[in-house]
């Protein structure tokens, strides 16, 4: 098997995997709980957000757990939207976000509150005079994503933060989950005031992810109960999960430096096997170094359903997949590739390859040749059909 749909979710580390299993048997206590055993949960809690927080550059105090990058999305906009509903009740974001935001934002407009869905240019990017367009006094939060789920165009950050800050009414929402482990984040230095993780997004467990707080803001919170996590999401701590968190955040930031330029490399080796040898081949997003993603590469092929490709590399070994994992299922075309001005044919042959730690050369190697074996097949037989 060639794993290549890592942006949906990774393997699990086995250094995750031990530190987790490990923490499951020997530290089941309660973390809130008062005694000892209580309180070796508790340490181990505070040893994983002082990690995770380092990373980021961030203060520990700054970071609260949740179950997953879709709580930490759900967690931020409403929070700020409910908290701060009478300094005004619109909210902007972009039209290719995942739907952890743009469903949060969709039912937040259900019950009275203005949204604002940026368009993108053809490389899936938001201008950020467009996000200065829109701002208004009754702007409560931005929310953009950092790196794109589907086609890895990385937005504007720093830029989008500047024009933020200058509206004391609004805060700037960030959804990283697919950037953490494969660029730098600096949430302060970007004037950002809330930043979604996921752990399973970079080689950590499922059911576990974070959201970046930064000191000031409030929030209402989505979860009452106990008043753990500062209050912000009460629930007993997933300890395990949290220390397996924090396992993968240090992999990942030790193996970045290493893991970036070679999934650059393939990823421009694919672009020239492909291009080279396949018609009717677009490549989505943006090729720069600077501009996308390294590990994600998203191809179109108008005429073929992405489906129907998947299915066939998979006969042949090679995971793929067409668009986020939470959306895939449907048989719509890909509103990213649609808001990137892709038509509706072009915009249901979507492929996306995404690669992680574990992925090598061979498989890419592996890959390239299924798609220039099965692609021509189904070409050939759709130009039959359409006779």
């Amino acid at each position: 098997m060639v794993y290549l749909d890592n942006s949906a979710t990774t393997r699990p580390d086995p250094e995750v995997i031990r530190v987790v299993a490990d923490v499951m048997e020997n530290v089941y206590g309660n973390p809130s709980s008062l005694h000892g055993w209580g309180g070796k949960a508790e340490r181990l809690l505070k040893q994983a957000r002082e990690a995770t927080a380092r990373i980021l550059g961030v203060s520990s105090g700054s970071l609260v757990f949740t179950s997953g990058g879709t709580e930490a999305n759900n967690m931020a906009i409403k929070g700020v939207a409910i908290q701060h509903r009478n300094r005004g009740r619109h909210l902007i974001t972009t039209q290719v976000e995942h739907a952890a935001v743009l469903e949060v934002c969709h039912q937040l407009e259900m019950m009275g509150w203005k949204v604002t869905r940026l368009p993108v240019d053809e490389a899936g990017r938001v201008r950020p005079q467009d996000v200065e367009a829109a701002m208004t006094e009754e702007t409560v939060l931005v929310s953009v994503m950092h790196t794109n789920n589907e086609v890895g165009t990385i937005q504007p950050i720093p830029e989008i933060g500047r024009i933020v800050s200058r509206y004391p009414k609004a805060f700037f929402h960030v959804d990283a989950v697919q950037a953490f482990g494969k660029c730098e984040l600096r949430p302060r230095e970007w004037g950002v005031d809330l930043m979604s993780l996921s752990a399973h997004k970079f080689h950590g467990p499922k059911g576990v992810g974070a959201l970046y707080i930064r000191k000031g803001v409030t929030l209402s919170p989505l979860l009452t109960g106990g008043g753990q996590e500062e209050g912000f999401r009460s629930g007993t701590q997933n300890v395990s999960g949290i220390a397996g968190f924090a396992k993968a955040a240090i992999l990942a930031e030790a193996r970045r430096g290493e893991a970036v330029p070679r999934w650059l490399r393939w990823k421009g080796e694919m672009i020239e096997a492909l291009t080279s040898s396949l018609d009717d081949l677009r490549i989505n997003g943006d090729r720069s170094a600077e501009g996308g993603a390294p590990h994600i590469l998203s191809l179109s092929f108008p005429g073929l359903k992405s489906e129907v490709i998947v299915h066939a590399l998979e006969e042949k070994g090679i995971y793929v997949s067409s668009k986020s994992a939470c959306s895939s299922k449907g048989e719509k075309p890909s509103s990213v590739l649609k808001a990137m001005g892709l038509s509706d044919e072009a915009a249901l042959g979507g492929i996306r390859i995404s690669m992680g730690w574990t992925t090598t050369r061979e498989e890419i190697r592996q890959c390239i040749d299924a798609f220039t074996e099965v692609i021509p097949k189904l070409q050939h037989v759709m130009k039959g059909v359409s006779k």
